[in-house]
């Protein structure tokens, strides 16, 4: 009897020692630990904000060398030199029309239900000096164009702009891809670094917990429940648009790859965990992209989807833009006509693509906006200063999931998605989708191992 009792018991405790070690269950546990120290214990909730900014500093120093390693080994090894220009034109056209659908859906909502009538906000109370400093610097075609150029080539591979990197690891490869066999020990060497690179990942992502604890903690204490309620209802309608906004337009997208969404989201459920508690959506792009080839699409895809996507392609920044803007105009009781209203988009298409790679863009793109506009005082962003960090939450979400989205439909379209991979990977029955951290895990991948049951 004993000896049932025992072999009995030893699947439950494998179970829940296997559940321990996974990533995203850490995740979860850290994120309910900092909401409660942040309610019941808000002074020191406050005081473990750095935990959160070490975190996201520690991705943010691997993730250039990530963006290097994988877009120049995807573009050195390229048969055909034409499929990364092809890449390039049919991701930048999807993010395109996915920018501007995200903001008409974003518009539609606010318009049907008029978060901001009622509140009928005095100009004269506002207080322009709420308004962050940073949200008023504004940028500039000049500025942006400036910025894809480093001071120096070592410079990009070693700084913290994305987009920098993205451009001097693409001229990069391209020229090892010419200089052919004189180059291939260059292209071994970069893969090899690769390696070393994506075990730093892995050493990195085990500290994501703490980065979750420290920034909920953080949020919880720092704002609490009374600068909810007079913009509560901001917060469910953005909420309740984030969430139709993944089940029809982006499910609608996977279910015409023939691939499931849901499946989607469960395999990269460690990644969108940790952004939507850091609110950092770099903070998960090195696994993100482990992640993706994992599923079988192609290094060169990837490499450059990416990179570009998490600059480019941010949906849940778009649906807040349009429905913020128009809250704001109608909290001050100000009319916008459809032609302001499609105005206003535009003026959006083109700012928030300028503010790639600056922190805190969204905020900085609707200041941009309302300055270039002139439908609203700027002080009147000090209205949602205060919920910011709140829908940033479903901001970084949609903008990470939707980047998964975008490589799956350029990897199909490219032909370079092996769909059978895919599905087995996204099935129930198939491979695990975080493996848990164990004592083989020390290549600094193991979230992103692929084990089938057996």
């Amino acid at each position: 009897m004993t000896s049932t009792t025992t072999a009995a018991g030893r699947p439950q405790r494998s179970r829940l020692n296997r559940l321990t070690r996974e990533l995203w269950f850490q995740v979860v546990l850290a994120a309910v630990l900092g909401i409660a120290v942040g309610i019941l214990a808000p002074g020191l909730g406050e005081d473990l904000k750095p935990l959160n900014d070490w975190f996201i500093a520690l991705v943010k120093m691997i993730v250039v060398p990530v963006v290097f390693c994988v877009v120049t080994t995807g573009i050195a090894s390229m048969d055909n030199l034409r499929k990364a220009g092809r890449i390039g034109v049919k991701a930048i056209g999807y993010f395109l029309v996915l920018s501007l659908v995200s903001m008409l859906i974003g518009l539609a909502v606010a318009n049907i239900f008029q978060p901001g009538t009622g509140l009928h906000v005095d100009p004269s109370s506002l207080n322009a000096d709420d308004v962050p400093k940073t949200a008023t610097e504004h940028a500039t075609f000049t500025g942006f164009i400036s910025s894809l150029i480093p001071a120096s080539l070592l410079g990009a591979i070693t700084g913290d702009a994305i987009l920098a990197a993205l451009m001097i690891s693409i001229v990069f490869g391209v020229a090892l891809n010419m200089a052919g066999e004189d180059g291939a020990p260059l292209t071994r060497g970069i893969k090899a670094l690769s390696d070393v690179v994506f075990r730093i990942v892995g050493w990195v992502m085990r500290l994501a917990p703490l980065g979750t604890f420290g920034a909920l903690a953080t949020v919880v204490a720092t704002y609490g429940a009374e600068s909810l309620k007079q913009l509560g209802y901001l917060i469910i309608l953005f909420t309740a648009t984030c969430i139709v906004y993944i089940l029809v337009v982006l499910g609608a997208i996977m279910r015409a790859c023939r691939l499931s969404l849901f499946g989607l989201i469960r395999f990269l459920k460690a990644e969108l965990l940790v952004a939507l508690s850091t609110c950092s959506s770099e903070a998960v792009l090195p696994q993100l992209v482990r992640k993706l080839e994992t599923l079988g699409i192609g290094r060169p895809v990837v490499g450059i989807v990416i990179p570009s996507g998490f600059s480019f392609n941010l949906d849940g920044s778009a649906v807040y833009l349009t429905m913020a803007s128009l809250f704001l105009a109608q909290a001050m009781g100000i009319d916008l006509s459809w032609q302001q209203q499609l105005i206003m988009v535009g003026v959006m298409m083109l700012t928030s693509k300028g503010t790639a790679g600056i922190a805190g863009g969204a905020f900085i793109v609707l200041a941009s906006t309302v300055t270039a506009v002139g439908h609203v005082p700027l002080a009147a962003l000090s209205l949602i200063v205060g919920i910011d960090r709140i829908l940033n939450e479903g901001r970084v979400f949609i903008n990470v999931l939707g980047n998964a989205v975008a490589t799956i439909v350029i990897g199909k379209w490219e032909k370079d998605l092996d769909m059978d991979q895919a599905r087995k990977v996204l099935s129930r029955s198939g491979p695990e989708a975080s493996a848990p951290v164990d004592s083989d895990a020390e290549t600094g991948t193991d979230s992103t191992k692929v084990r089938v049951d057996s």
